[in-house]
């Protein structure tokens, strides 16, 4: 699982977190990015993807309150997404 970047702040602090999602052939159809939109109080910025129907693979930027960004990768996990958090070092910009 995609651990959220530590901080001391409460759970409603705002916090943003760059995560890889990798989708299975059988997922790529389904419209994640825009649900986690909808169904959080997050803002998602697509940084990067690069999508066949083979495998698809989404560099995401979530914003938002703590909890909610925290929900939103566990709801991306538990719908059979392979969520990991960017090294920021790997990709700035």
């Amino acid at each position: 699982m995609a651990k959220p970047k530590k901080s001391t702040s409460g759970p409603d602090s705002p916090m943003q977190q760059r995560l890889w999602l990798m989708y299975p052939p059988k997922l790529i159809k389904k419209p994640f990015i825009w649900e986690v939109g909808h169904k959080f109080k997050v803002v998602t910025n697509i940084r990067q993807a690069s999508v066949t129907d083979e495998i698809g693979i989404v560099c995401l930027e979530l914003d938002g309150p703590r909890s909610e960004v925290t929900a939103a990768i566990k709801w991306l996990e538990k719908g059979g997404v392979n969520v990991e958090p960017v090294e920021i070092g790997i990709m700035a910009g």
